[in-house]
């Protein structure tokens, strides 16, 4: 294993950080670790390093450990972390670009994660809405595990709290409108790169 000093490992993501910070565009350099993001994180009992240590990495332009990190993919983007940062700093904002950036750069550290995602936006696609069966019927067979969960629907559809068809939304032009606007979007600005 070859150790890299501080300074090496900030030439070898001097790229990636340039990258980080023109997609982003928050300064990170505003935080001054209170640790307010990360106490009020629902989710940062699970994460590998807290949400100030990710911010922390972004700051000394340490990107490809912050790209490599669980905590990235845990996060539910919920935004306590930036409600609650006394200096206004978009921590979600740096959350939601390092996991993009980590997903093109193949740092997929929560496969299932992302597999979700990607079943949760072609509902969307497909229908306009979240319907929650196909939700969990594409998600068990994207991650090859076919019956987990299932038993937790069958009350909601014995109570008819679920419905077996999807109710399809009327405005589907204009949702796929709006899809294909986003998708055009990150492709210029992956072009900007």
């Amino acid at each position: 294993m070859v150790l890299l000093t501080l300074n090496e490992k900030q030439k070898r993501n001097e790229e990636l950080n340039k990258e980080f910070l023109r997609r982003s565009g928050v300064n990170v350099s505003k935080c001054y670790q209170c640790g307010k993001c990360s106490a009020g994180c629902p989710v940062g009992d699970h994460m590998d390093i807290p949400t100030n240590k990710v911010m922390r990495l972004a700051q000394m332009g340490l990107i490809e450990d912050a790209l490599k990190s669980h905590a990235i993919w845990l996060c539910a983007s919920c935004t306590t972390c930036t409600t609650r940062c006394p200096k206004g700093v978009d921590v979600a904002k740096v959350m939601e670009t390092l996991r993009i950036m980590a997903k093109e750069h193949g740092y997929i550290a929560e496969k299932n994660v992302d597999k979700f995602h990607s079943v949760w936006m072609g509902i969307i696609g497909n229908i306009g809405r979240m319907y929650e069966p196909a939700l969990i019927v594409g998600r068990n067979f994207s991650t090859g595990k076919l019956f987990q969960d299932t038993s937790y629907g069958v009350p909601y559809i014995t109570k008819q709290k679920l419905k077996l068809i999807p109710y399809k939304s009327k405005n589907m032009a204009e949702i796929k409108s709006l899809i294909a606007k986003a998708e055009a979007m990150d492709r210029e600005e992956r072009g900007n790169k």
